[in-house]
């Protein structure tokens, strides 16, 4: 066995793609183990845990993650974990392509006859997900996603924030999602993410409250992860169900969710919370406790192959998050399963995940630092919050 990586260049982010190589000539599989801001230290990581697997049978996926994170002795974080979700993707790709069978078939099975999707403005595109900000060019790109064929859709547009929301800000994001509202109809969902800016339960409740009326799906991490208690305190006062957890990546963190009763949705991210195994028993959790998952996945085309067969097999699936605009030739550097119709992914048939990663196109797109974006999160008098 080989683990090795391919770094591949998409502006905002680097997607980084683990392939394992087996024994067997020509078996081999594709992970993702992209974590934006963090390329060079996941890489790295891959590489320093690579040689706990080598020799082992890769069709022993559960025992080879047991591996990844009991004799690294240290626990590992998301840099750690977001290394063995890329080699555990690929283990999965492996075993699908040995049994000729697609990953959502070993999963469990198929639950479902198509997977309800949604993208972000300008289709992920990182200039209109994270700079619309204003009424015009909020409706425009809203207009240009649903005529995609799109019929969910989600906005960033609560701004940076502490622990006060001006009332000229909550007014603002009060206008903003009345227009896109209005302009959208209320045949499309529509999601806001808060993308952990509020500082406090009283600055989300704020916003909460002028986005009620339009009837948003959810409202996404309206608080920083980890603020289980000021969440708890902030879901009994909410109108609007609430979603977080793409920043969790242990079990224990979202039992601590579910006991506190704080969520309505959760949304791992299975490139960085263990992989499809992990993420199937959260979603197994959430389940007994009456509470949906979307996943987390603003990634590459192999994150979105795996969020893929992860939906077609679990029962408490709700909708899955793709940007397959983030680059215009996103689905040339890889060739994969994912295919639209009426707003919703289709039932993929190759065995494992159904990837193939084009070498050639991904030389093209080698790596560069990502755009340091997260430093526009400043306020007007210097103080520094959460992007």
């Amino acid at each position: 066995m080989a683990i090795t990586t391919r770094v591949v260049n998409a502006d905002m982010r680097n997607w980084v793609f683990v392939r394992v190589e087996t024994d067997q000539p020509g078996l081999y599989g594709w992970g993702e183990a992209t974590l934006e801001w963090k390329t060079q230290a996941v890489v790295g990581a891959v590489n320093d845990l690579a040689p706990l697997l080598i020799g082992r049978d890769p069709r022993d996926i559960e025992q080879a993650v047991r591996i990844l994170k009991k004799h690294s002795f240290w626990r590992l974080g998301v840099i750690g974990m977001s290394a063995v979700s890329g080699i555990e993707l690929a283990l999965w790709d492996i075993f699908g392509k040995w049994l000729d069978q697609p990953v959502w078939r070993l999963l469990g099975g198929k639950v479902r006859e198509r997977v309800k999707v949604y993208t972000h403005l300008g289709l992920g595109d990182m200039h209109a997900v994270y700079e619309t900000l204003d009424t015009e060019p909020l409706v425009q790109r809203a207009s240009e996603v649903v005529a995609r064929g799109y019929r969910a859709l989600k906005a960033v547009f609560i701004p940076y924030s502490h622990y006060h929301a001006p009332l000229i800000e909550v007014d603002k994001v009060g206008r903003l999602m009345e227009a896109l509202r209005k302009t959208v109809g209320p045949e499309v969902e529509i999601m806001v993410d808060f993308h952990g800016r509020p500082a406090s339960a009283s600055t989300a409740l704020a916003y909460i409250d002028v986005l009620a009326p339009y009837r948003p799906m959810f409202i996404e991490e309206p608080l920083p992860p980890g603020e289980t208690g000021a969440l708890a305190q902030l879901a009994a006062k909410s109108r609007v169900p609430i979603a977080t957890g793409e920043r969790l990546i242990d079990r224990p963190e979202f039992d601590d969710l579910f006991r506190a009763r704080a969520v309505d949705i959760v949304q791992p991210d299975i490139c960085h919370c263990g992989g499809l195994l992990e993420a199937k028993k959260m979603a197994a959790m959430a389940e007994a406790v009456s509470v949906g998952v979307a996943p987390h996945n603003p990634l590459g085309p192999i994150a979105g192959a795996a969020a893929l067969h992860f939906a077609v097999s679990t029962p408490n699936h709700l909708i899955q998050e793709e940007m397959v605009g983030a680059v215009p030739w996103y689905f040339e550097v890889v060739k994969g399963p994912i295919r639209m119709v009426d707003g919703c992914w289709q039932v993929p048939g190759a065995p494992g995940l159904g990837v193939e990663v084009d070498e050639t196109v991904a030389e093209r797109h080698p790596y560069k630092p990502e755009v340091m974006h997260t430093t526009n999160a400043v306020l007007a008098d210097g103080t520094i919050v959460d992007w």
